[in-house]
Order: C-alpha cells, then structure tokens, then sequence
C-alpha cells in the first residue's frame, strides 16, 4: 500500500535574517521522511514560506520541529513587516497531495496543534476544514488585529481566546493557527507606482469579501525597500476562479489608473493544471485538455525491456 502524501506549507515570521531562515529551514530538512520542495523569503512581508512534503507522521514532527525552532529564534515583539501575523509560526496549513483526504488533514492539523500546544506551550488557532469554530474557518477572522492586538483581545474578550492552551498569547512565539485546506496559490502583483491607495482599490475590487471573484482573497501592501505597491493574492479555489483570470483583470484595473505592472511573484508551488488552463486561454485554444500532453500520456506507461539479437555490434552507439 502507498503511503499517504501531505504537503505543509508554515509561514514563519521571518524574511529578512539570513541565519535565522537557515536554522528553521534545517530543522524542516533534518526530520526524517520528509523534503523540501521549496522556500521564499520576502523583506517587505518580513515572512519566509516553506514548502515541503512526506507521509502523515514525518510531516507533522518536521511541523512541530520547525515550530520549536522558529519560536526560538523569533520575537514577535520586535518583529516588523507588511504582512499580517500573529505568531512566530504565523499559519500551519497542511494539504492532501495523494492517497490522503482533507479530512486526513484535519486529524493531522490537530494532532500538531496539540503537539505544539503541550510540548511548546505555544497557543492554538485551528482554521479551515481543522476549524472546531464555525467562525473561525476563515483565517483573516483569527488574524484580526494581528499579535499585538489579539495579544490583547483574548485578555478581555473569550471568544478571541485560542482553541488550545492560553488564554494568554505566548510573549515571544504568540500563537499558531493549524489547519488544513486544499491547494492554495500564493500570487503577488508588484505595481508601478508607489501610491498605496492603487494597490489597496485594486484588492478590494478583486476579491471575493468586496463583490470580486469567488475564492480569491487579497491585499494591497507597500513594498518600501522597491518604492513600489502589491497586491497580495491567495486563491483558495483555482478551479472556481483560474489564476489568469485574475491577473488579467489586476491588469485591466491598474491600467485604469494609468499604472503599469513591474513583476509577478509565485509563493510557493502551483499545480500543473494551472498552468495548462492559461496556456489554454492565452493562445485562444477552449478543446485544450491535459490529455493532450506527452507527460500526460505517457505518464501510466510501461515496458518491458526488449533485446534483439544483433542489432547492435559492441561499440556501437544507437545515434
């Protein structure tokens, strides 16, 4: 039987120290069973994405590891950066990749949480298809006011106070929000102009919570150390909303405004299939289907390996 495959995704609290990054990334690789498939740091966002993958139980003790190492080195509370956070592991998101349901997730996600809850003494958020909380499925709903003002809010309000351990925030790690979802794709939009106020229209326009497009949430961030704006995107359903879509009408909006695009960012891993359908769309080609690929093809074949006597003498090359 194939072991199940999960993919976890922790975003940490850290884009800018080198070391730092490195350490946290170690005690991912160190772990047993698991791989890293990919890292991004941004300086503005002050955040480093991680992406690795491995059967249930190596993924959630390389989680718990990278978290006890993460809140070793980072303090919240001298820590600066665009993007919104509430702990040192600011979400920790687990996938379901192959052989393995979102409900498989779900168990994994709180089996983590406790983890860290009883071993770190670290508090927990679960979010998503984890949520034990109708309210607080969605993960902008737990992140309100970030660190410093949850910090405060579950002091005075219950409702705010954390799934696991607490009440109190942890002072330096804060606390971790555990879940589990389906792919998500992480998409940035660098703009040409410096002006906040663009960026910030511009996600309102888009995203699903201001009447935009289903799945899709955003933000507009400054980018101070490039002088320019973002609008920071997370597609949670790319199925029900296609990533070109979505840049095409970013584009269509900016250029309203008289404002060009500097570059894209990918954060993260995408599915191939995503690929597929802006390839479809961009060279007008709607009977495109991923059975038209060779790799799709081939992909389910095998052979077995056929001598024929002769055909070659010693030394000879096939071409």
């Amino acid at each position: 039987m194939i072991e199940p495959l999960i993919e976890c995704i922790p975003n940490f609290s850290e884009g800018r120290d080198t070391e730092r990054i490195a350490a946290i990334v170690s005690a991912v690789e160190a772990s047993p069973g698991v791989r890293v498939l990919d890292q991004t740091s941004d300086w503005d966002h002050n955040r480093t994405v991680v992406t690795f993958a491995g059967g249930p139980i190596a993924v959630v003790q390389a989680a718990v590891r990278a978290t006890a190492e993460a809140a070793k080195l980072i303090d919240l509370n001298l820590h600066r950066g665009v993007h919104p956070r509430v702990g040192a592991v600011d979400v920790l998101p687990f996938v379901p990749l192959r052989s393995a349901t979102l409900e498989d997730c779900a168990r994994l996600a709180r089996w983590a949480g406790e983890r860290i809850s009883s071993e770190l003494g670290i508090p927990i958020y679960f979010y998503a298809a984890a949520a034990t909380r109708p309210e607080r499925i969605a993960l902008e709903d737990i992140r309100r006011g970030q660190f410093e003002g949850l910090r405060d809010a579950v002091v005075e309000d219950p409702e705010r106070r954390p799934d696991l351990g607490g009440p109190g925030l942890h002072p330096t790690a804060g606390a971790v929000i555990v879940g589990a979802r389906k792919i998500l794709i992480a998409f940035n939009v660098d703009l040409q102009t410096a002006d906040l106020g663009v960026a910030r229209g511009i996600a309102r326009q888009i995203r699903a919570s201001g009447g935009g497009f289903p799945a899709v949430k955003a933000l507009g961030l400054p980018l101070l150390s490039r002088n320019l704006v973002q609008v920071s995107i997370n597609l949670t359903d790319f199925e029900q909303t296609p990533l070109h879509i979505v840049y095409e009408e970013v584009v269509r909006l900016a250029a309203l405004q008289g404002v060009g695009i500097e570059k894209s960012e990918l954060i993260g891993l995408l599915p191939k299939s995503v690929m597929e359908r802006g390839f479809a769309h961009f060279i007008k080609l709607p009977e495109f289907a991923p059975q038209k690929l060779i790799e799709t093809q081939i992909a389910p074949l095998t052979f077995d390996r056929v001598e024929v006597p002769g055909l070659f003498l010693p030394g000879e090359r096939l071409c």
